[in-house]
């Protein structure tokens, strides 16, 4: 089965030029010119990535992304000419996974499109993590369902933060450079900048699963190199 795409663009040349260039690569394509229509066809169709533009009509792309993110496991990647880091970040807080400025280029819009399918398998395939679930100090993960429990109560992560945790969690007691956790997690596609993307994932992920994300208790920063989960003392 092809994987299915979302765009969501008001501008009908963009939106027509992403058509052709997916559809080129046998990817199904479905469209919606702004932000209600995302909404509704995101909550519908469930798509396996999500292509959206900030400045729409009617809602504002951080809207569409605040009212599906808790319903969908979509990896969403924006693509806006909202080039400041300002915006960048207020998007990634809200649940995008990727951030893509225009004007872009083709190729690199695919990349981003297959790294972020490749997130969706790692994140669905068991194989990620031997082991079919891990607690440490209330926090459970169950990778057979992917499900996260902070004290019992379950906690919603984005495809990226979970593949974080994941590969933290993988890698346990062991510091993992910000360069390395970049490329595992982006891929080849990823960039220098995309250090900050990984900052912003991290305070993201730490205010859903630490009790006092300023005094972390499983992901600890090791200043200046990355980041480490806490080694069981046990």
């Amino acid at each position: 089965m092809n994987e299915k795409i979302l765009i969501v663009e008001d501008d009908r040349s963009i939106r027509s030029f992403m058509r052709v260039l997916l559809t080129a690569q046998n990817y199904h394509v479905i469209e919606a010119e702004d932000g209600n229509g995302g909404i509704t066809l995101a909550l519908s169709n469930q798509p396996d990535v999500i292509l959206l533009d900030l400045g729409l009509p009617d809602n504002d792309g951080l809207t569409v992304i605040r009212e599906i993110r808790p319903h969908v496991n979509s990896s969403i990647i924006v693509v806006s000419a909202r080039g400041k880091e300002n915006d960048k970040v207020s998007a990634l807080d809200e649940g995008a996974d990727d951030y893509l400025t225009k004007p872009f280029n083709a190729q690199e819009l695919l990349a981003r499109i297959r790294v972020a399918l490749r997130h969706r398998k790692a994140t669905a395939d068991k194989a990620v993590i031997p082991e079919e679930s891990f607690c440490y100090e209330g926090l459970c993960v169950d990778f057979e369902r992917r499900k996260v429990l902070v004290n019992q109560q379950e906690v919603h992560l984005t495809p990226i933060e979970y593949q974080v945790l994941s590969l933290l969690i993988k890698h346990q007691g062991k510091v993992l450079t910000y360069r390395f956790i970049v490329k595992e997690v982006w891929g080849s596609v990823a960039l220098e900048s995309d250090t900050q993307t990984l900052r912003v994932t991290m305070a993201n992920l730490r205010r859903k699963i630490e009790a006092d994300p300023a005094r972390p208790s499983y992901i600890v920063t090791e200043i200046g190199i990355g980041y480490r989960f806490c080694e069981d003392p046990s």
